[in-house]
């Protein structure tokens, strides 16, 4: 069955409050199960609103949600909202999201879908630090669309865009598709990210286009969301990504395992960091596949987590009272980069084991204003920005590295002080075997 929303009481002018309105008709949706249309050429403007089990959500071409950005009308999954614990650096999400906009727990078989968009409203809830980097009033501000503990979510079609904080957050969620999903945040708000799967298991992201600040897909394993366990089989592919931050990204919350993921056929260009693997937490990575995936980066202001590394694999301890968890069989296949800093592999005792890259080809060379002969560690208990010069591919206590038919190469300019070093690093690294592995320096 079809439920109209303007049927219900909605104005759609852009100026009313018809969250009133849409919420009645999602219940009356969810009695029977069905459509919810917001019609075409319509601006809905409407506090949070909860999605029920059966009920798709159907956004005309034209149609516009927008969220309000008075924060009292906000469903708040937690009642944590400027405890103490938000504060700790690195966690963004130390329990439940704070305030969401669309919101579904236990709501199976729930879609959000339709050529129209949603609007996050993210400027009614930020301040600009500076000309490069925005952040917010308090902290975390609303995630856009929070569906928990959910079965058979699928999310197609739409464009989001102006989220204040996570853009779609999944957690504990099974058996959900993302499907030709548009996210449009401007490159300056903070924790803006594109798709966030936390604890989740048996998830597709497939054909979607994302341009967010932070990170544009992102496994997490929230400690807030611990009760939902691993994050395992997820399959992104056919991906464009443009991120501030890492444009893929595993971790950094990360108090479970993650394992059995693959990323294919994804094109990631200006961004400050390619692909991402920062384990913080206790969580392990295993069993992971990036595969036939073009990376370009260039360094951003320093407000930014990364230094244009084009891939990265770190384990390092959050705080004092922690020990990260490992990194291992992951593979890096059909790989091509150019990047203003090199690959870093690096850890503090040997977590990281059993990585091999096979026709992997890394082009090192300055493109921005920012300083190079840098590594961004954080966050890290014992680590910060470490100064080093750059390499195109850096390794430093980890075993087992295996690189066939790969070449890293720096190109240099001359009488430039870039603080570009030798192309290959290597420090503590118990098993090395190369193939038709190429290293070397050229100068343009």
């Amino acid at each position: 069955m079809r439920y109209n929303v303007i049927d219900f009481g909605a104005v759609g002018d852009g100026a009313a409050d018809d969250s009133e309105s849409i919420q009645r008709a999602i219940n009356a949706c969810g009695k029977t199960g069905g459509t919810v249309i917001f019609p075409s050429d319509r601006t809905f403007l409407s506090s949070s609103i909860m999605l029920k089990p059966g009920v798709e959500l159907h956004l005309e071409k034209g149609a516009l949600l927008k969220a309000t950005g008075d924060i009292h009308g906000y469903i708040r999954p937690s009642e944590t909202l400027n405890d103490p614990r938000m504060a700790l650096i690195g966690n963004p999400v130390t329990d439940k999201p704070a305030f969401a906009f669309i919101y579904a727990r236990k709501a199976d078989n729930i879609s959000i879908t339709g050529e129209g968009t949603i609007d996050g409203n993210c400027y009614a809830f930020v301040k600009r630090i500076n000309e490069y980097y925005v952040t917010g009033y308090f902290y975390p501000r609303p995630t856009t669309i929070y569906i928990e503990n959910c079965k058979d979510v699928f999310i197609g079609g739409v464009t989001i865009r102006n989220a204040p904080f996570w853009t779609v957050h999944l957690a504990g969620c099974e058996n959900a598709l993302i499907d030709s999903v548009t996210i449009r945040n401007p490159l300056d708000v903070a924790n803006s990210d594109g798709i966030d799967p936390d604890h989740c298991k048996g998830v597709e992201i497939r054909n979607c286009n994302i341009r967010c600040a932070d990170d544009c897909i992102c496994l997490k394993n929230t400690a807030g969301n611990i009760e939902y366990g691993d994050c395992s089989n997820i399959y992104v592919h056919d991906c464009e990504l443009i991120s501030t931050s890492a444009a893929i990204k595993i971790g950094t919350e990360g108090v479970a395992d993650f394992h059995d993921i693959s990323f294919e056929r994804c094109r990631i260009s200006a961004s400050n960091r390619g692909i991402s693997l920062q384990i913080r937490d206790s969580g392990s990575v295993a069993r992971v596949l990036f595969k036939d995936i073009s990376i370009e980066t260039r360094r951003f202001n320093g407000s930014w987590w990364g230094t244009a590394e084009p891939i990265i694999l770190t384990s390092f301890r959050r705080d004092k009272s922690t020990v990260s968890g490992r990194i291992k069989d992951v593979s890096f296949e059909n790989i091509e980069c150019d990047s203003e800093n090199g690959v870093l592999i690096s850890c503090d005792g040997g977590e990281i084991e059993d990585i091999s890259f096979v026709n992997v080809n890394v082009r090192v060379r300055k493109k921005s204003k920012w300083e190079c002969g840098l590594y961004d560690l954080r966050p890290c208990a014992d680590h910060d920005i470490v100064k080093a010069w750059n390499n195109a591919l850096r390794l430093r206590n980890c075993k087992n590295i295996t690189l066939i038919s790969s070449s890293f190469m720096l190109l240099k300019r001359k009488n430039a002080y870039d603080r570009y070093a030798e192309s290959f690093f290597a420090e503590n690294v118990n098993g090395l075997f190369t193939k038709n592995a190429n290293f070397g320096a050229e100068y343009e």
